[in-house]
């Protein structure tokens, strides 16, 4: 439809360009004008003709004109002389408020040429204004970019076929088919490329263009078992119409070609071919028509599970990957990739797995370059595919320019890390170092090595630390290897100790890792005296394993070293360990406290929430003592007799079976109480009223696959049963509600509901974290503990999510729907979760899904800083840190039995040598401590407390034994 209304809209351009050649450059731009507005309503007639009847209403409408003068329709001269009406008026303020937000986008773009949806608006708007140039930029800026979809590409191809006039349009025309065909296996582009040709089969070489374009539609797609066959009988009702003596044999050829390819409908092609042949079919056609067969046999169930599952269809194409990679045909394995990709054309997986093969197996120039450039195209956020792109362009001896070029691309791509940009800064000089010839004491290439050393250094100080925080490269791999290529290679070993020491400035001297490294290099490359050296400065610096630097010098003086550098060795790592040492007791000794100071405050938060509890209890006991004073004035009242007893009354105050109903009303002791001010029932009332009959839950645990655990439920809840029970029904259909209520009656905000159908109880886990009361509910399989003790449900990821954001610093204020408006702004937003407590409070804290990674990594540029309701907010990808998995109390029993408490450590973590620096004496007794924990401890005995306690030592006595072999 939009072919046919954008070409009569062609037949009519020609109409401008009459008028007096005076006028000028006054008639041009009035071509100009009503060209676009020709071209607007070509694409707005071919929109509303897919609205059906409410088209003519449209037309007669948009057009102002009455049945009459139907035929005047674009009449543009009088309706510009005629006075402006109120619709034209409302199309002027539209059109306005158009190019306002083309300008808007235009902006946009020229800051974040990456914006995929900002290119999509913007086409879009200039299709419909008729911005012919400009629209044609912009979608040749779109299509350099990002690959274009099937769509896009159709709906450029049909603008630009129903504007081509001359040849040398057509010859455009063709140039974009060509680059279409490019970007994805696309069956239905190569079907409107050899349409489109069979219209110029009339030009010079029409003919072969003709069957050029069928005949790579059929390498191309012509295995595609379910939408190949179009190109076939295309190609061949082409070649029918030809009135030629030789296309008797070319249509042959083409169904005998077609009949050894296993393709759905093969039953109907070979009936096809038996009724228009003359002559019988040759049996050896006959014989690969069935081998055909036997293939689709093979090939059916896996198309049929394409076919069922719905998109993007990851794991099935997968499948098929699979099984084509084990028969091992070439052009297959390329196909079912093709097809996988233009589903999953953002997983970088997918395309690093079909680059590889094309790597290794085909390593054909022009195909494996293809792909790896429609890779990055697809996923530029992935570092791993420009790394493979600029080893296939070296591979194949693409010229030094265009890998430079690509390069740069790749530092423009918006990675979401910053090891990323080491990496692909690493891969570039790894590159540029394979072309120096260091035979040669200078050279070009040697100079453009060392410039771009410098330039990686200073771009990850610079930009990627200024983005992220962080260089990416905080050990200075790429130093270290600037500084090993320069003394192995270059035999430049002053550059390279320039090198180390810069290297040791950033806070790499306290490793013994890095000064070893430093060592090995200057034994290889430097002399003696440098390595004794480095080695003294090793001693004095390093902090995390002194032991081993201080052994490597010591050995080194052992067997090259004189008496007099033996003695200096010997005294600087005696000194040196003694130092390290005493540290070492200090910061136990400082862990220790630490760690007793934890203690006490815990011992006392422990005693204060006891005391606490046990005033409560007396306050609580006190008001039941008075209450029950006062029922006791109410019923005896002032009367001189005497008291009965307490048993005695006790037994009077429980009522008969007839009245104990009643009572069980006042007192609320049947689910809720009456009034919600009314105090709590005294100890006498509590033994003498009858208690609820509250109905023991038994659990079947074999019923555990058709039964929900609930709980976070609101425990003012009156008969959650009945309120439960339409929410779980909507999910199936509900066997029992079991809500868990207290000795007292008093519900406790958890139960079961158990189903008919496991069906019913999988789809009810959807309905966690909804809100029940002003509480988010929790849903979670029915699973015994007690039976699989590590059974725990999180229903998120934890891991690294790159296509998810982490939005912190929000206020409480902010709702769903406002963070979505703000997100929705920079790509396709698939699920927003605000995180709550367990009271459904909002933390400030969100969790944004986009549709991909480019769309998260873009938000993540654009919202990190921004001001929200006067709240500054930070957004980085989700990447939850590791849970701690609780060890076990089995694991940390002593020999004798008893637990062992846990080891507390200090703010420095558990040390890298793993030994303990306290000394024994300053341990404390692990029964102690468990008798500390459930109530004081008794006191021993005189005699043993003065056999066990140790004295007191000093620090000198401390070093002795850590020192004492």
């Amino acid at each position: 439809m939009a072919t046919a209304a954008a070409a009569s809209a062609a037949e009519l351009e020609a109409d401008p360009k009459a008028g007096p050649e005076a006028e000028g450059e006054e008639d041009e731009a009035k071509a100009d004008g009503t060209r676009r507005k020709v071209f607007t309503r070509a694409v707005a007639t071919a929109t509303y003709k897919s609205m059906g009847p409410a088209w003519d209403q449209h037309q007669q409408r948009e057009e102002g004109v009455s049945e009459s003068d139907g035929d005047e329709e674009f009449a543009m001269a009088s309706s510009a002389e005629s006075s402006p009406g109120d619709d034209e008026w409302e199309y002027d303020e539209e059109e306005e408020k158009t190019q306002l937000e083309i300008e808007r986008l235009e902006e946009q773009l020229s800051i974040n040429v990456y914006d995929y949806n900002c290119h999509l608006d913007l086409v879009r708007l200039l299709r419909l204004e008729g911005e012919l140039t400009k629209l044609r930029g912009a979608r040749q800026k779109m299509s350099e970019i990002f690959p274009l979809t099937e769509e896009l590409w159709l709906e450029w191809l049909h603008d630009e076929i129903s504007m081509a006039g001359d040849s040398r349009d057509r010859e455009h025309v063709y140039d974009l088919f060509e680059r279409a065909v490019k970007d994805y296996i696309c069956p239905n582009i190569w079907l409107e490329y050899g349409q489109y040709s069979v219209g110029g089969i009339g030009q010079k070489g029409g003919l072969e263009k003709v069957r050029s374009v069928f005949e790579r539609a059929l390498s191309s797609v012509g295995l595609h078992m379910t939408k190949g066959l179009a190109i076939w009988e295309a190609y061949r009702e082409f070649e029918n119409a030809i009135v030629e003596a030789a296309r008797l044999e070319k249509v042959h050829s083409l169904f005998r070609r077609q009949l050894a390819i296993p393709l759905y409908d093969m039953e109907a092609t070979f009936a096809e071919y038996e009724e228009w042949s003359e002559d019988p079919v040759p049996a050896s056609v006959i014989q690969s028509y069935h081998k055909a067969l036997q293939q689709l046999e093979k090939y059916k169930p896996y198309e049929e599970a394409l076919l069922e599952a719905e998109a993007p269809r990851l794991a099935e194409y997968q499948a098929y990957i699979d099984f084509e990679m084990k028969i091992g045909d070439p052009a297959r394995i390329q196909l079912i990739f093709e097809r996988a990709l233009v589903e999953n054309c953002l997983v970088p997986d997918l395309w690093i797995r079909y680059s590889q093969y094309l790597d290794r197996q085909l390593k054909v120039k022009d195909l494996v370059l293809s792909v790896h450039s429609r890779a990055v195209r697809n996923c530029p956020w992935t570092v791993a595919l420009w790394s493979r792109y600029l080893l296939a362009l070296e591979r194949h001896g693409v010229d030094h320019q265009v890998i430079s070029g690509t390069f740069e691309k790749a530092l423009s791509a918006g990675f979401i890390q910053a090891t990323d940009y080491v990496e692909i800064w690493q891969a570039y000089l790894d590159y540029l170092r394979r072309r120096v010839d260091f035979k040669q004491d200078s050279s070009k290439e040697l100079e453009e090595l060392r410039s771009a050393f410098t330039r990686a250094l200073e771009y990850l100080q610079q930009e990627v630390e200024e983005r992220f925080n962080e260089s990416g490269d905080p050990s200075c791999m790429i130093m270290q290897n600037w500084a090993r290529i320069e003394a192995r290679l270059c035999n430049n070993m002053q550059k390279a100790r320039e090198l180390w020491d810069s290297i040791m400035t950033k806070g790499n001297a306290k490793y013994a890792n890095m000064w070893l490294e430093y060592y090995s290099l200057e034994r290889a490359h430097g002399d003696s005296q440098h390595c004794r050296k480095a080695l003294h400065r090793a001693v004095q610096c390093t902090s995390d394993y002194p032991e081993h630097v201080c052994e490597v010098l010591l050995t080194m003086e052992r067997t090259e070293g004189t008496l007099e550098d033996w003695d200096i060795a010997v005294q600087k790592t005696e000194t040196r360990l003694a130092r390290v040492n005493e540290q070492r007791i200090k910061a136990a000794e400082k862990e220790a406290v630490l760690a007793q100071q934890a203690e006490e405050k815990a011992g006392l938060r422990k005693k204060a929430r006891a005391e606490k509890k046990a005033q409560k209890k007396k306050k609580t006991r006190g008001a039941d003592k008075r209450k029950a004073d006062e029922d006791d004035e109410e019923e005896w009242g002032d009367d001189d007799e005497e008291r009965p007893s307490k048993r005695r009354k006790l037994e009077n105050s429980v009522p008969a079976a007839a009245e104990a109903p009643d009572l069980a009303a006042e007192t609320g002791l049947f689910g809720k109480s009456a009034s919600a001010d009314d105090a709590p029932a005294s100890k006498q009332e509590r033994a003498a009223a009858p208690k609820k009959d509250v109905p023991k839950v038994p659990h079947d645990s074999s019923k555990d696959s058709v039964t929900v655990f609930v709980s976070n439920l609101p425990y003012s809840m009156a008969e959650p049963d009945v309120k439960l029970r339409p929410l779980f029904e909507a999910c199936g259909e509900v066997a029992e509600v079991r809500p868990i209520f207290s000795n007292r009656g008093d519900f406790r905000g958890y139960c079961y509901v158990e189903f008919k159908e496991e069906k019913a109880a999988l789809q009810a886990l959807g309905l966690d974290r909804k809100d029940v009361g002003g509480r988010p509910m929790f849903v979670s399989p029915c699973v015994d503990k007690s039976k699989n003790p590590d059974f725990k449900v999180f229903r998120y990821s934890t891991a690294l999510e790159k296509h998810k954001l982490f939005i912190s610093g929000l206020p409480f204020s902010c709702t769903k729907e406002e963070l979505e408006e703000i997100c929705q702004a920079h790509g396709t937003v698939k699920d927003i979760r605000l995180v709550t407590n367990r009271a459904g409070k909002p933390k400030g804290l969100a969790y944004v899904e986009y549709e991909n990674e480019s769309q998260a990594s873009q938000a993540v540029m654009k919202m990190d800083g921004m001001t929200i309701k006067e709240n500054v907010i930070k957004v980085a990808i989700s990447n939850p840190p590791q849970r701690k998995v609780p060890e076990k109390p089995e694991a940390r029993k002593g020999p004798g039995g008893p637990t062992v408490p846990r080891q507390t450590y200090g703010a420095r973590g558990k040390g890298r040598t793993q030994l303990s620096m306290l000394p024994r004496a300053l341990h404390r007794p692990s029964t102690a401590a468990a008798q500390a924990e459930n109530g004081p401890a008794s006191k021993p005995a005189a005699t043993a407390s003065a056999a066990t306690e140790a004295p007191k030592m000093s620090n000198a006595d401390f070093a002795k034994l850590l020192l004492r072999k």
